[in-house]
């Protein structure tokens, strides 16, 4: 499992279909908005990521929208048809 970096937050790629991928693309787009997300979802359609948070249900955030029990329907109600798509995991820590 690879490990990145973003915005001081340490990620695990947990899935990579298709190589979706793009570490750069991926630091273009992100912003702080997603510091509290417990995973990300990066999908591709027209050439373009979009990007989307999830949480456990232990996460204060957590509602029926973003529970990551149910990323593989969004994947598939919600983004273009085998598009490509990568899922990163927030590294817990202990503070």
């Amino acid at each position: 499992m690879k490990k990145i970096e973003l915005l001081k937050n340490k990620y695990f790629l947990i899935e990579n279909y298709k190589e979706g991928f793009i570490q750069k693309n991926v630091e273009d787009l992100i912003t702080d908005y997603f510091a509290d997300y417990d995973y990300i979802l990066g999908d591709w359609a027209y050439n373009k990521l979009r990007l989307k948070g999830f949480c456990d249900k232990e996460n204060p955030l957590f509602n029926k929208h973003n529970d990551y029990s149910k990323i593989h329907d969004y994947i598939k109600n919600n983004c273009a048809f085998e598009c490509k798509y990568f899922i990163l995991k927030k590294e817990k820590t202990n503070d």
